[in-house]
């Protein structure tokens, strides 16, 4: 039968398919069961418009009901399902679950048909299932995974290997993972420990339970007395049998115990075997000394002594054993933090830090514990931290991928491995000096051979791998870059370094695990085989040849003093320091070929834009430098140019420099004579066009001749000209480039006549011209009076620019300070001192702004020497002081949104809030909606002091007066308000203080909430219980009950914080709290007055009673 609601009939298909449900009445027998009371569950838990951080669930559960028929006497078994909303009953707790949660607070929708039902639901439910030990599995399959990939990445990062098969999903590489601090990875490492250890003592309190670890006792009634006890055969019969089995399961887990080795050879398994064996003997001592066991051995003990000696022997043994167990726990247990800083620390320095401390701790067991105080207990715990060390170097010091890490970190991972297996032994001798020198303690003799064995043959291998490392690193910075771009042969050195780094290959690739002793013959076999004697003459032959076709030798020079102070191969170094002489010949060559350039190209030089003497002189120059360059060069080493071959490339060097100097003479000389003809008529030309060849030749250190000197000066006048013309034209400019838009608007006039000034100079002189002293004289002038009217605009520009920076600037929302250092003002005073101060700082703002009008108009005096602040030639330019003044606003507006809405949010209170109990309810004063109000009307009051700002008419710097508008009889203002309010920037921000105050007040409605589980004592009447609770006739104990119930509430109130700090808001919860205390204060009260009149009621009966016999004892003497 298909139900009416779809959103059932889609639970039920899931159901059936998660439960494996044979029978579809089982869904159909859950909505029928109690008049429909289970699908009333599912359709509220559908409907439900639950709250925001609230999560809803629906569970359902499969059992099975047994009934008997009475027809042929059959048992049938009928399969039921149950359902729970939001929580999970305990006959649930055993079994499996199904669970619908919903990822929604809102109604979940009722589709039309069941494929969008399909569609629809999935999205809303998220479908799981529980089984009973749902801590377990969480922890084994999905914390300890997830934090032992953590884990493992970390170890990877700081030198370890990746896990097998590689990293999930391809991993990220070095570069991509993000580095995590060295406290985070500590406290990663502390939480995985700690959850190993957690999952540890679940496994053994569920043993407990399953009964593994159990002592069984009978169910008999003991509460007799003994003799009528010891006087059944059949009691003593079942109480011998069962301390006989106490006695026998007792032995057997000892044997169990003592049988049992630690389950890994590291020294944590030490700490876990200690602990597993105290928490297993520990459980048999808790059982065998409960009450009802010891009542039981004292019964049997009247009837079969021996029977209870015997069981007595067993647990004497059980108790040494549990002792020696419980110490051995807690002298390791000062050892593990630094156990687990040997197996998970993120990095050797851990590693280092943690040794030196391991051995004083052992040092302390050795002297104190009872176990560990012999060399045959002692050493396999030595040898365990021996061993994790050994596998942590193994671990990150692996040789298949040690030499694909950068060359510095893997000599880092090797020698720091090295230092670590290195220091154990170190710590062990110093220890020991320290016990022999107190001369009070037992000495440690032990067995060297165990414990340093293995760790010595290890740090022997890590030095070998460093020194192959720092073999491939000699090569290498031979065969660098300076060698390529010296010998030019750089495929030739790339197939050098490949062949380089192929001598590592035989070690990468071993087929045997270096790091065991048993492979100590093959690991000496290949160190053998690593012999670079071969490849040291091979690349020496290849330096020489090298060295014959350099490409430069000033690089090449260069680069023999850096190998001097670089690590490299003696041989090669040694070599390298012969190839001066090359360098000398390669010099030699370079002349010769700067000789040949020069003396091909100086008839016609190759210029590149450049006057054609002086570029002749520039690039004979520049080919001098590069053959005086090196010699400067090979002056640092004076023994290289006091050789034959130093003095032969210094004589060639010199003759080449000689030549160059002689054809810069020639050049210059010719062209002085040139000049000498040609200045005179140049002269007379209307524009005069300074020739290039002047300028850079008389720069050129070239010695100037009388007769040029007194040419030059005849120009002397022109370049007073020059320096005057060059001086107004700076002027000009610097003027005009100050200007900005608005300012070339407001002078466009006066610009236009500076102008006509300048043109001048453009179109009527030439250099032969009497009036150029005029010209720049006039010009002088014009700049000057222009600068006349600049100076002044832009100074006032500037005083209305600090106006409108005080209106951007101003803070609209001053927080009062507190009345005293503890408490803080209520809403409504703290918003009504910020409104006086806003109406302050707006008064002066409104002040500022209308000085900006009189300042506009005192600029129009001094441009159009109007004064009417309507001149229609500034109308732009008041157009864009009013668009500053409106963005100006804008900021202010903004700008306060922002810094409240950050206040509001922020950690400081400001104001606080009372709260009272108004039984029956609890209720914030004022209440949330008047808090609520009281805020955002502040906050509205903030862009409404804009409406101070008025309107300028168009065209004018004048202020709009109110106009009427449309008819209407009242009038209008016209403020910058309206353009304000419009802006969608404000509206936002406004609406985020909205959202966020609100949030704010539903975290303050969802803490008072809590404070409703006192509510019973106010709504309950009290005089009505206290007679229902006194008719009933309590005892003292019910009495002392209530009381004490009352008395943990008063408790519990008193210890309450009285203040709550909500982001802006503090949560004054004094007269809440003293209200409850009073409530409970009451109540105690009551009953007190209950119980002393039933007391005194009791007391009074008993002594009437007491008379009464009294006068019988009377009677009868």
């Amino acid at each position: 039968m298909v139900h009416d609601d779809l959103r059932v009939e889609w639970i039920r298909a899931r159901i059936f398919s998660y439960l494996y449900l044979p029978n579809p009445d089982c869904f159909e027998g859950l909505l029928s069961r109690g008049d429909g009371e289970d699908e009333q569950k599912i359709i509220t838990f559908l409907n439900k418009v639950t709250e925001e951080e609230s999560a809803s669930a629906l569970f359902f559960h499969k059992g099975v009901r047994e009934e008997e028929v009475e027809v042929d006497v059959q048992v049938v078994y009928h399969l039921e399902l149950h359902v729970a909303v939001n929580h999970i009953p305990q006959s649930f707790m055993t079994s499996s679950l199904l669970y619908f949660l919903r990822n929604t607070q809102e109604t979940v929708v009722e589709p039309v048909d069941m494929c969008e039902a399909n569609e629809l639901m999935p999205r809303v439910m998220e479908i799981g299932t529980l089984n009973g030990q749902s801590a377990l599995l969480m922890l084994k399959d999905v914390y300890i995974p997830m934090l032992a990939v953590s884990q493992l990445n970390a170890t990877a990062s700081a030198g370890g290997t990746p896990p097998p098969g590689g990293w999930p999903g391809g991993g990220p590489s070095e570069g991509e993972r993000p580095r995590e601090s060295r406290g985070m990875v500590v406290m990663r490492d502390e939480l995985l420990n700690s959850t190993h250890k957690f999952l540890g003592h679940i496994n053994r309190t569920l043993e407990q339970l399953d009964g593994r670890i159990k002592l069984h006792i009978p169910e008999m009634d003991l509460e007799e007395k003994v003799d009528v006890l010891v006087s059944n055969p059949e009691v003593v019969d079942r109480l011998e049998q069962c301390v006989m089995n106490w006695q026998a399961q007792i032995t057997i887990i000892i044997e169990e115990q003592l049988k049992k080795k630690p389950q890994a050879p590291g020294p944590m398994a030490e700490i876990d075997f200690w602990r597993e064996r105290s928490a297993i003997l520990s459980a048999l001592s808790e059982q065998i000394n409960l009450p009802i066991a010891k009542k039981i051995v004292a019964l049997l003990t009247e009837v079969d002594p021996v029977t209870v000696q015997n069981l007595e022997l067993s647990v004497a043994e059980l108790t040494s054993y549990h002792v020696e167990a419980v110490q051995n726990v807690r002298f390791l247990s000062t050892l593990e933090r630094s156990f687990k800083n040997l197996a998970t620390g993120v990095d050797f320095g851990v590693i280092l830090d943690t040794t030196p401390q391991i051995m004083n701790s052992l040092r302390l067991v050795w002297i104190i514990s009872s176990h560990y105080n012999t060399d045959e207990r002692m050493v396999p715990l030595m040898e365990r931290i021996a061993w994790e060390l050994s596998e942590r170097v193994k671990r990150v010091v692996d040789v298949r991928v040690l030499f694909t890490d950068e060359r510095e970190a893997a000599k880092a991972k090797v020698q720091s491995g090295k230092r670590v297996l290195d220091q154990w032994k170190e710590c062990y001798f110093e220890v020991r000096a320290k016990i022999e020198t107190s001369a009070r303690d037992p000495r440690w003799e032990f067995d060297r051979k165990r414990l340093f064995e293995k760790t010595d043959y290890m740090a022997s291998i890590c030095q070998d791998l460093d020194y192959v490392l720092q073999t491939l690193e000699e090569f290498s910075n031979i065969f660098g870059p300076e060698l390529k771009a010296v010998t030019g042969d750089p495929k030739r050195i790339d197939d050098v370094l490949r062949r380089v780094g192929r001598l590592a290959v035989p070690i990468q690739e071993v087929t045997f695990l270096p790091f065991s002793i048993l492979n100590r013959s093959s690991w000496n076999v290949i160190m053998q085989d690593f012999n670079t004697k071969a490849f040291e003459e091979e690349a020496i032959s290849f330096i020489d040849q090298s060295f014959k076709k350099l490409r430069s030798a000033t690089a090449a020079f260069e680069m023999l003093l850096k190998f001097k102070h670089i690590r490299s191969r003696e041989a090669l170094n040694n070599q390298m320091m012969k190839k001066f002489n090359d360098i000398l010949a390669q010099y030699c060559k370079e002349v010769d070929m700067i000789s040949e350039n020069f003396d091909a190209h100086k008839e016609l030089p190759p210029l590149n834009n450049q006057p054609p003497v002086a570029g002749a002189i520039s690039w004979e120059r520049l080919l001098f430098r590069r053959i005086k360059s090196p010699i400067l060069c090979f002056q640092e080493m004076g023994e290289m140019l006091d050789s034959e071959e130093g003095k032969e490339a210094k004589e060639k060097y010199l003759e080449v420099g000689k030549r160059m100097r002689a054809y810069e003479v020639q050049k210059y000389e010719l062209w002085r004579d040139e000049t000498e003809k040609t200045l005179p008529l140049l002269m007379k030309r209307n524009i005069l066009v300074v020739s290039a060849d002047s300028a850079d030749v008389t720069g050129s250190q070239v010695k100037h001749e009388k007769n040029v000197t007194t040419l030059q000066m005849r120009v002397t006048s022109v370049f007073r000209y020059m320096d005057g013309l060059t001086d107004l034209l700076h002027r000009y400019h610097s003027l005009m480039d100050s200007l900005n838009d608005a300012q070339c608007l407001l002078l466009e006039e006066h610009i236009q006549e500076l102008r006509k000034v300048m043109c001048f100079g453009s179109k009527m002189l030439n250099w032969n011209s009497l009036g150029i002293s005029e010209f720049i004289n006039r010009g002088i002038q014009a700049t000057t009076k222009f600068e006349s009217l600049v100076v002044p605009v832009q100074r006032n520009e500037r005083e209305i620019d600090s106006k409108l920076q005080a209106m951007e600037m101003a803070n609209l929302f001053k927080f009062p300070s507190p009345e005293t250092s503890t408490e803080l003002r209520g809403v409504k005073d703290f918003c009504e001192v910020i409104e006086h101060e806003r109406t302050k700082d707006l008064n002066v703002l409104a002040r500022k702004y209308t000085a900006i009008g009189p300042i506009l108009t005192k600029m129009e005096s001094l441009i159009m020497h109007t004064s009417t602040g309507k001149s229609k030639h500034m109308a732009k330019y008041y157009a864009y002081w009013e668009r500053k003044v409106f963005d100006s606003l804008v900021q202010m507006v903004l700008r306060n949104f922002q810094l409240f809405n950050k206040a509001l949010m922020g950690n400081t209170p400001l104001f606080q809030i009372e709260t009272i109990l108004s039984a029956p309810e609890i209720l914030l004063q004022p209440k949330s909606n008047e808090v609520y109000k009281l805020i955002m009307s502040c906050v509205r009051n903030c862009p409404d002091g804009t409406k101070r700002f008025m309107r300028w008419m168009h065209g004018t710097c004048m202020e709009c007066p109110p106009q009427r508008v449309g008819g209407e009889d009242e009038l209008h203002t016209f403020s910058f308000y309206q353009d304000v309010c419009q802006q969608p920037q404000i509206s936002e921000q406004a609406m985020a203080v909205s959202q966020n105050l609100q949030r704010l007040l539903g975290s303050l409605g969802r803490y008072l909430s809590s404070w409703k589980r006192y509510c019973p004592m106010w709504k309950l009447d009290k005089a009505v219980a206290m007679e229902k609770f006194a008719a009933k006739k309590p005892s003292c104990v019910l009495y002392d009950d209530k009381l004490q119930f009352y008395a943990k509430v008063y408790q519990e109130v008193l210890m309450e914080p009285l203040v709550k700090n909500e982001h802006v808001i503090r949560l004054n919860l004094a007269p809440l709290a003293y209200t409850v205390q009073e409530n409970a204060q009451a109540w105690i009260s009551s009953l007190g007055r209950l119980l002393n009149q039933s007391a005194r009621e009791d007391l009074l009966g008993l002594r009437d009673e007491f008379t009464v016999l009294n006068l019988e004892i009377e009677d009868t003497l």
